[in-house]
């Protein structure tokens, strides 16, 4: 089953200086953080921030094309995560129907924000995401960071966002 969600957040994880992105469900009882490059970060923050640029970026260069080409992006799914790693697709409709197309999900994340296109994510990549090592594997402290790790994304609150607040 497929969970329909926004982008609550853009943060950025203390212990490591990764960006993380958060997806919340409609209700906000379900959160999902995927961490993320910095380059995708500031796509996604961009878009929040409503900031534009004298020249397109790759994101709305993309957003361009899809409109010249009479295809708009319906949909964006988070359908996996494997090894701590997530996958997605955004699904397009076009002249020659619907077209589905393997993404990272930051990249897909940063294009629904450009086209208004709805995020889902699939349930199971929900429970999973609860249970992912995001640890140091080769650290002795792994357990303690995953602990510090879940108890920090367990408590946050719309104030700690900063700017990035929806």
């Amino acid at each position: 089953m497929l969970i329909e969600m926004k982008v609550s957040a853009l943060t950025i994880d203390p212990l490591t200086n990764t960006p993380i992105v958060i997806l919340k469900d409609i209700d906000g009882k379900k959160a999902v953080p995927i961490w993320i490059g910095i380059f995708e970060a500031s796509a996604i923050a961009s878009k929040l921030e409503k900031v534009s640029f004298s020249r397109p970026m790759t994101h709305d260069l993309l957003q361009t094309i899809l409109n010249v080409l009479n295809a708009t992006v319906s949909r964006v799914e988070i359908n996996d995560l494997k090894d701590s790693t997530f996958f997605a697709n955004i699904y397009l409709m076009s002249d020659v129907g619907e077209i589905v197309v393997d993404s990272r999900p930051s990249d897909a994340i940063a294009l629904a924000l450009r086209t208004n296109a709805p995020i889902f994510v699939d349930e199971g990549v929900v429970e999973k995401s609860r249970k992912v090592d995001f640890g140091d594997k080769r650290a002795d402290h792994d357990k303690l960071y995953r602990e510090n790790l879940k108890d920090f994304l367990d408590h946050l609150s719309p104030e700690d966002f900063g700017k990035y607040k929806m």
